[in-house]
């Protein structure tokens, strides 16, 4: 911690605090004390009663001259009204001086970026290297389950079923989802499991292990995703490569799921999403698909070409 943040010491322990009761993931932990540590540095020591709606807004406004996109900025806004509302809770504070400040527009119906299954296969056949079986189960659970990054990075072996082929997920919101392990996915996991690297700690219940012996990293799966797609477009000109990560692969699973006549009801519930207009965004559809649709309407009146009546 830097010397002004010394000058918050209290509240950041009773904000750390607050996240651990919270069911707050480490990284998640992680990611907001780092923003929380960048505002206070902002307000040159004044006191966290002192600080008002304009003191935040001020911060928010020089993050956005820095040029960071619309999400980092509501991110960070998301940090400092979570620090406030920890310490008004615990009664260290009176006001939440970041509540009631709009967020800024991003773009909603921007498409994801996905791999479509040629594209998938290519992507999974990139996977290689001694640690091969477990990052390949990773990979799969994101792309064929829908897992998020930090669900599979929580992932303990007790939550695999493997009699009833069933995964139990910790999602988003503290909620736990039961997803269906695929017959096609379940030997893959399996494998994994049998492979799984011996944990420094004997206690450990991570599902998949770092090289390390932890549990591996929501970076580390991160970086080994960023090795293979690096990998998948080594021949594809610098120019044209697109902008894959680890993420993309739950872009994917959805996007496969809605082409192949899912309801978006069922993408919801298998994505852990708890509003449907969230998963709407991977209702995309190609031009080609369009120009297919548009194809099969045909006119079931006679008509005339040429001139008209005159």
């Amino acid at each position: 911690m830097n010397e002004l943040g010394l000058d918050y010491e209290e509240e950041l322990d009773a904000f750390l605090i607050w996240m651990k009761d919270a069911g707050y993931t480490a990284y998640t932990q992680k990611s907001y004390l780092a923003d929380v540590r960048e505002f206070l540095n902002s307000l040159n020591g004044r006191e966290l009663g002192n600080v008002k709606k304009l003191h935040v807004v001020s911060y928010l406004t020089s993050v956005r001259e820095r040029g960071v996109s619309d999400a980092t900025r509501n991110r960070k806004h998301a940090s400092i009204s979570c620090l406030f509302k920890a310490l008004t809770e615990l009664e260290l504070l009176n006001i939440n001086p970041a509540a009631g400040i709009k967020k800024s527009k991003t773009e909603k119906n921007r498409e994801p970026v996905y791999l479509d299954e040629q594209d998938l296969q290519r992507f999974l056949s990139a996977v290689d290297g001694k640690y091969r079986s477990r990052n390949l189960a990773v990979f799969l659970l994101m792309s064929y389950m829908g897992l998020r990054v930090g669900e599979v990075h929580t992932l303990n072996q007790n939550d695999y079923n493997v009699e009833r082929r069933s995964l139990r997920v910790f999602g988003k919101g503290r909620k736990w989802r039961n997803v269906p392990v695929p017959e096609d996915i379940a030997p893959y996991l399996d494998q994994a499991m049998a492979d799984r690297l011996t944990p420094w700690r004997s206690k450990e219940e991570a599902m998949f292990i770092s090289q390390k012996g932890r549990r591996l990293s929501i970076r580390g799966i991160q970086g080994i995703a960023a090795d293979t797609f690096s990998r998948f477009q080594s021949e594809v000109p610098s120019s044209q490569r697109r902008p894959y990560s680890s993420h993309k692969l739950r872009h994917s699973f959805a996007t496969m799921l809605l082409r192949k006549g899912a309801d978006l009801r069922t993408v919801q519930e298998l994505l852990g999403h708890s509003s449907i207009q969230t998963t709407t965004v991977y209702t995309h559809i190609t031009s080609r698909e369009k120009e297919e649709a548009m194809s099969r309407l045909q006119i079931g009146m006679p008509y005339k070409t040429g001139s008209g009546d005159k």
